[in-house]
């Protein structure tokens, strides 16, 4: 019998990508892609020129991260539906932003989507994929022996890929867009962590209430992982929330007038900015 593999502790991978103490991570929706559902012919050089004007400005203001994700119509939703046009304008988005900015950049997908994902990440150097509905959707309710959370386990080492990150998502909100396992927050959480995560997203709904700071604790009593909140929040809340969260991604508040299809607002970037800076120097 061979003898028990005994893995070392994980790093912590905030540390790791941002060497920053709670990182702040900007979001940049693509228009649809060719070979998405909602595709409706806007020239690529469009959505590539809007996506970096979006990346400049999260970079000057000040934000530690960028994530890449194809709006409402994200193209890893169902692989067995993505052409291959699909997968190439992701691919050259990326590219085109990490080209312009200097800040680390990761791509969403929801979780089904983690293999491809992680190809396309690896190709192009995002540091990171956050997987939406990893834990409620594919992890506790597919279990320990089938569909995409050992799928994408198992491609991630097999491409080399381990250097890439996987932020995954725990809804702590019942109805949060995600598939809801008869689990308790902490035993996702803890589910997560088995299937191979870096970080946990405490996340509650798109465009509704904020994650609060006792579902952020619920997550972290579940895991050693580093824990972020992962929608709703706003510089108002930085001080409670971060007070229990390792940090946080920040998507439509960054927008003008909190619409996603808008460019980002410098002036919202700035006030977020500060408002996290205070907190890191104690103020």
């Amino acid at each position: 019998m061979k003898a028990t593999q005994v893995l070392p502790p994980k790093i912590n991978a905030l540390e790791e990508l941002f060497q920053v103490r709670k990182p702040i991570i900007g979001v940049i929706h693509l228009q649809a892609l060719p070979g998405a559902p909602r595709y409706q012919g806007q020239p690529m050089r469009d959505i590539y020129a809007a996506a970096v004007a979006d990346a400049r400005t999260l970079s000057a203001g000040g934000i530690d991260g960028i994530i890449i994700e194809n709006a409402s119509d994200m193209p890893f939703r169902r692989p067995e539906n993505i052409g291959p046009e699909t997968v190439a304008a992701l691919t050259a988005a990326c590219l085109e932003v990490r080209g312009a900015v200097d800040t680390p950049i990761g791509i969403t997908c929801v979780a089904n989507g983690v293999v491809p994902a992680l190809a396309v990440a690896k190709a192009v150097g995002a540091r990171w994929v956050r997987a939406n509905q990893w834990v409620n959707a594919y992890v506790a309710n597919e279990g320990f022996l089938n569909g995409p959370a050992p799928e994408a386990m198992r491609y991630r080492s097999a491409i080399g890929a381990t250097d890439v990150r996987i932020f995954a998502d725990v809804h702590v909100k019942f109805g949060a867009h995600a598939i809801t396992a008869d689990r308790s927050i902490p035993e996702q959480a803890t589910d997560a962590e088995w299937f191979d995560a870096d970080v946990l997203i405490a996340t509650g709904t798109r465009t509704g209430s904020p994650t609060e700071p006792r579902e952020v604790q619920e997550v972290r009593s579940g895991t050693t992982l580093p824990v972020i909140v992962g929608s709703g929040l706003n510089p108002d809340q930085v001080p409670s929330l971060f007070e229990v969260a390792d940090g946080a991604i920040i998507g439509q508040w960054l927008k003008r007038d909190g619409v996603w299809w808008n460019p980002v607002d410098p002036a919202r970037v700035e006030r977020l900015v500060a408002a996290v800076s205070r907190l890191r120097s104690g103020g």
